[in-house]
């Protein structure tokens, strides 16, 4: 299934929204409750699944839904169509501060692996599913859990990051990074966790127990700040009681 063709902007800096443009009949297709405003002659419909063929009939898109429960999201998507005959804008951001990533799937080999959370929105046609990472020692100490978002398709899809997003080029390379910087991969790099070697830098180095591994040929994404890690500084600064 051929994506829809939707242009877009991306407006702000540090706490980003990108406004989509859509004609008459294009679809964009995104988290519950990204949306942030949208023209008239826009309507919008809650929907289990993404639209795509595979998740066609009842059996399918209970399916497809459940899949993405296991990511820790919402059971249904919302579709957002424009009727109207002429261009129409909805916007989306996410909810919390970060940069929205633009990323034509088509030009990266059809797939995009990203962290649970990442995904903000994508043009109608593309799937949404999960990947397993392939060691269980990934899923256990990779800090973003054992399931992964995967997208298909050759259209745009837009993701999510926090702090300051960098764009590496690997070339037949290896590079490491804290578990939870990792935002997105494209196909021909391999992940894998690895243990931080030495007691002493294990437990007072301050970087944790393990790193993740990114090594091959492709696209990496990476992010400066963790929403996990303003969480945790929030909370530190929260007084007791």
């Amino acid at each position: 299934m051929r994506s829809h063709e939707v242009d877009y902007e991306i407006f702000g800096n540090d706490m980003q929204v990108v406004e989509v443009e859509l004609d008459l009949g294009e679809t964009i297709v995104a988290e519950a409750g990204a949306m942030n405003w949208m023209d008239d002659d826009i309507e919008f419909e809650a929907k289990m699944g993404d639209g795509t063929s595979g998740g066609d009939g009842l059996v399918g898109k209970l399916f497809s839904a459940g899949k993405r429960t296991l990511t820790g999201e919402s059971l249904f998507m919302t579709h957002f169509t424009n009727t109207g005959k002429n261009k129409r804008r909805v916007a989306f951001a996410a909810p919390y501060p970060g940069h929205i990533i633009p990323i034509n799937l088509s030009e990266i080999g059809g797939e995009l692996t990203c962290q649970k959370g990442a995904f903000l929105c994508a043009a109608h046609g593309t799937e949404l599913t999960i990947a397993f990472t392939q060691k269980l020692g990934a899923g256990f100490f990779g800090g973003e859990g054992f399931i992964l978002q995967l997208l298909r398709g050759d259209g745009m899809a837009f993701v999510h990051a926090g702090g300051t997003v960098i764009k590496k080029e690997l070339n037949n390379e290896t590079i490491h990074l804290d578990t939870g910087c990792l935002v997105a991969f494209s196909p021909g790099i391999n992940y894998s966790i690895e243990r931080v070697k030495g007691l002493k830098s294990m437990f007072f180095g301050g970087e944790g127990l393990f790193l993740a591994t990114l090594q091959g040929t492709g696209t990496v994404y990476l992010q400066s700040l963790p929403f996990s890690k303003l969480a945790d500084r929030i909370i530190e600064q929260v007084p007791s009681g």
